[in-house]
């Protein structure tokens, strides 16, 4: 639609009916069964969500509002109480979904309207009148026709008809066009129609042409009252003979445009956004993909920052570092280092380097340009580890500077670290955005980013500028954030477990692990001849080609062509997932539902093999990145490649290990992890004697519960008992619920109860201490592992029952995970240490969940083992010992163990 630029200018109100159009979301989507991993349907949020999205994209208003009804009666219903009584039961499902939907609108900052005693739309009409009054243009987004009386110049309707993206603009004109009456006719035309969904009545034999051509012979409702006897033949007698609920029907139809909705159109304006609380509602709803088009869509609103970044700017010319060093970087404190250029895969590239005191006082330069005597009195301050240093997500650089020959000790904060230590459920920690959050204070790192900007150069002085203001605010960001980590008690946990723990992931990563690429090319054919062989067999058992990737050619297939059980229905008709299929090839004896299966098992394992072969550096080794600051319990994870994907509880899985090998010039590859540690955590925090004596009689630990358990010799405890008390055991320590435990055993959630009921009546201080968690967690607001690292959980609190439910789940989880991930990391810390204070050559390189992985040099297989045991058995004490396995091999597979 063109605007003018007047039109552009003017203050635009966006009125949106909220039950209208969550009941559409609702209703649209109510086949795809949107839920997310803890189950939480979220069918109507997610409609509601992207519908305001679009028109907030497309009508770009300037101020918002969504009026909501309320289950109170209203006057319609006290002047005809059959008034909408043929509506059925609010589903508790949709009714669940409504706070997750105000909470959405919360956290975009838009407001929410209610009157108890009136509708939705008297709150929207009201607010278009007096807006409209205003000077103001007015939009109306509802599924609810009665909306269309108020349609004028300035007030245009948007009708939800179909799904959550059909919308129909409707202006005079088009309301003309559509019914051929006015838009003040209509509800004349609506008393006549009747409307079956507020449950008022028709006239029996007339419909809605009739009911259009007596409104536009007559004029008005009140004038075909007037002259009722003119209108002749059976209509005429209908007409006369229901006039009474007619005339009702319009009394009840008109919108009231002077309700006290507690609300100016002008203080409707939008609200800044918080971001970081739109991130975490939208990780929490697993809306990602929303996420991003509200982003594209609209421009976020940061909160205001009350000012910026100042700095008195030194850019160092050849021969200046040692000058300006000297002079500023003496006896003033810690400085704030920011940083320049591309790392990843284990090295890295600096094209900037910026210093900055707490007071502003900053120099940059270009590391590429060094004379000898800069490089050595940079390199000797940055290496200095009594110069304090803060630096924001330091592992980067860090291997930007080896590659250059220098290094970096020092740093007393590292401002990503300390942030997610304070926010752990952040899903990122831009410096821009936590310097708004936490200082209030504005900074831009495009240019920065970016460089040089043109190719005369003459943006350099720009992007210089703008690194020294994130060294500015670094150091001062620093020092906000250790007194927050102060008072929680977590500064020991950044200061001794994730700043040193960099350095050792940086080492990590520079080292990499040897590949076989001829091995893993091999394998890579093997699974795709795998893959050609699946395909050719579908083809084969259907008769025809047909495209195995295709859900809608396996949907038509499998369902009509074979006339399969339908499975789970969804939005495009049944899925075909892989739980789908194994209950397919369960249910029925045709063969395709388990060629399908295994098509996708080698598919799969041959995209992480073809991934992997594309991560061979030209040394021959993978560098795969670990991620400090990802998973709120605390845990590493890495990417590029994802080496903690691997598979490993198939033997077809297993193969893929084989190709990660010991490197030239090594003895081997040895694997140590921890035995059952997140169990032997539990029974430390739980104080269970049973528990612990189960561990301490050295027998096999899930066949020792489960003698206990079933009261049974241990000798007549079968395989399947035993898993069912392993998947109970680790299910405990992952917070897993009755029906969680069902599906996962394949018992019924009746079964799964008992079984939970009959493990709490042995392991008595379990039962307590995870009560506790749950408990203490809802009084205090967040989690702690045994290391103090908190996990802020606040929908402990919620009033929606399933987002509560998924807040208690990670209350159990968090304290035993975290303190597991705490507990290697003290490991890898240690290990490292001794490894270095021995002068072993061997190295250690990966870690993957509880697991580390050496590559041992010629004569140090006795030394590094014995080290590695000792240091991880010690890493924490524990009522219950650290047991720590060992296995060695020229293979990852082959040092399993």
């Amino acid at each position: 639609m063109d605007v003018t630029p007047a039109q552009a200018s003017r203050e635009r109100l966006l009125l949106l009916d909220g039950h209208s159009l969550a009941y559409r979301a609702y209703y649209a989507l109510k086949e795809s069964n949107l839920r997310t991993t803890t189950g939480q349907l979220t069918t109507a949020v997610y409609g509601f969500t992207s519908m305001l999205i679009n028109v907030l994209r497309d009508e770009q208003p300037t101020h918002v509002a969504v009026a909501f009804d309320r289950s109170e009666p209203t006057f319609r219903h006290e002047t005809y109480t059959e008034y909408k009584a043929n509506r059925s039961e609010t589903p508790d499902d949709f009714r669940s979904q409504m706070p997750l939907i105000f909470e959405v609108l919360d956290t975009l900052g838009i407001t929410k309207l209610s009157l108890p005693g009136f509708e939705a739309d008297d709150i929207i009409a009201t607010l278009a009148t007096r807006a409209e009054a205003e000077g103001m243009e007015v939009l109306i987004v509802t599924g609810d026709r009665d909306a269309l009386q108020l349609v004028t110049e300035n007030v245009t309707v948007l009708m939800n008809r179909v799904g959550i993206s059909n919308m129909t603009r409707f202006t005079p004109e088009a309301v003309q066009e559509k019914y051929g009456l006015t838009p003040a006719q209509y509800p004349d035309f609506a008393a006549l129609r009747g409307d079956p969904s507020d449950n008022l009545p028709n006239i029996p034999g007339v419909g809605e042409k009739t009911a259009t051509k007596w409104i536009q012979e007559f004029g008005s409702l009140s004038a075909l009252v007037d002259r009722v006897d003119e209108v002749k033949g059976k209509a005429g007698e209908r007409l006369r003979e229901h006039l009474g609920n007619v005339v009702r029907n319009r009394e009840l139809t008109q919108l009231l445009r002077d309700v006290p909705c507690g609300a100016d159109p002008h203080e409707l304006r939008m609200k800044p956004w918080d971001r970081p609380k739109i991130e975490t509602l939208f990780d929490t709803l697993e809306f990602r993909g929303l996420r991003e088009r509200l982003y594209e869509a609209v421009s976020a609103e940061e909160p205001e920052a009350e000012d910026g970044f100042e700095v008195e700017l030194t850019v160092l010319g050849p021969g200046e570092a040692g000058s300006w060093l000297a002079e500023h970087a003496a006896g003033a404190g810690r400085l704030g280092v920011a940083f320049r250029g591309a790392w990843g895969s284990g090295t890295g590239n600096l094209d900037g380097i910026a210093l900055s005191t707490a007071e502003g006082r900053a120099a940059f330069l270009d590391p590429t340009a060094l004379t000898p005597e800069d490089e050595a009195a940079l390199g000797g301050w940055l290496a200095d580890p009594a110069r304090a240093k803060a630096v924001h997500d330091s592992k980067g650089p860090l291997l930007a500077l080896w590659a250059r020959g220098l290094d970096l000790h020092g740093v007393t904060c590292d401002t990503a670290l300390a942030a997610y230590l304070m926010e752990p459920d952040r899903p990122k920690y831009p410096l821009d955005t936590l310097s708004l959050t936490y200082l209030r204070r504005g900074l831009r790192t495009d240019a920065a980013e970016n460089g040089q900007l043109t190719l005369d150069g003459s943006g350099e002085e720009e992007a210089a500028r703008e690194l020294a203001l994130q060294a500015r605010a670094v150091v001062e960001l620093a020092g906000v954030l250790e007194e927050r980590l102060d008072e929680r008690g977590e500064t020991g946990l950044l200061r001794e477990v994730e700043l040193p723990l960099v350095r050792v992931l940086a080492e990590m990563e520079r080292t990499g692990i040897a590949a076989d690429h001829d091995y893993f090319a091999g394998l890579e054919a093997q699974f795709a001849a795998a893959v050609k062989q699946a395909t050719e067999e579908a083809h084969r058992t259907v008769g025809e080609q047909f495209n195995l990737g295709s859900p809608k050619q396996l949907q038509e297939i499998l369902f009509n062509r074979l006339g399969l059980p339908k499975t789970r229905k969804i939005k495009s008709g049944y899925t075909t997932d892989a739980d789908a299929l194994a209950w397919l090839a369960g249910q029925t004896e045709h063969e395709l539902p388990t060629i399908l299966l295994r098509h996708r098992d080698q598919a799969k394992l041959r995209t992480t093999v073809e991934g992997l072969i594309k991560e061979i550096s030209d040394d021959g080794r993978i560098h795969t990145t670990f991620n400090q600051i990802v998973a709120a319990t605390g845990r590493l994870s890495s990417e590029k490649p994802n080496l903690q994907n691997i598979p490993i509880r198939t033997a077809e899985g297993r193969r893929i290990r084989q190709g990660f090998v010991v490197g030239e010039g090594y003895e081997t590859l040895l694997t140590a992890d921890y035995s059952q540690i997140e169990l032997r955590i539990m029974a430390h925090l739980s104080g269970d004697e049973s528990l612990i004596e189960s561990f301490a009689s050295g027998h096999d630990f899930h066949q020792t519960i489960a003698a206990r358990v079933f009261d049974l010799p241990p000798e007549q405890i079968d395989g399947e008992l035993r898993s069912r008390i392993k998947a109970m055991n680790y299910g405990l320590a992952y917070g897993l619920s009755e029906f969680g435990l069902s599906q996962q055993l394949g018992i019924s959630p009746g079964e799964a109860r008992g079984l939970m009921e009959e493990y709490f009546q042995e392991f008595g201080e379990v039962k307590n201490y995870l009560e506790g968690v749950v408990a203490q967690a809802t009084r205090d607001g967040y989690t702690e592992t045994m290391l103090g690292r908190r996990r802020y959980l606040p929908d402990l609190t919620s009033d929606n029952r399933q987002r509560r439910q998924m807040a208690e789940r990670m209350a159990l989880n968090a304290p035993i995970q975290g303190s597991a991930a705490d507990i290697i990391k003290v490991a890898m810390l240690d290990v490292a240490t001794a490894m270095a204070g021995a002068g072993l050559r061997s190295r250690m390189l990966l870690q993957v969940h509880d697991e580390l992985v050496f590559e041992v040099a010629p004569g140090e297989l006795d030394a590094l083992r014995d080290l590695v045991v000792d240091r991880m058995s010690q890493a924490y004490t524990l009522r219950v010992p650290l047991e720590v396995s060992v296995g060695v091999g020229r293979t990852w597979e082959d040092a399993g163990h």
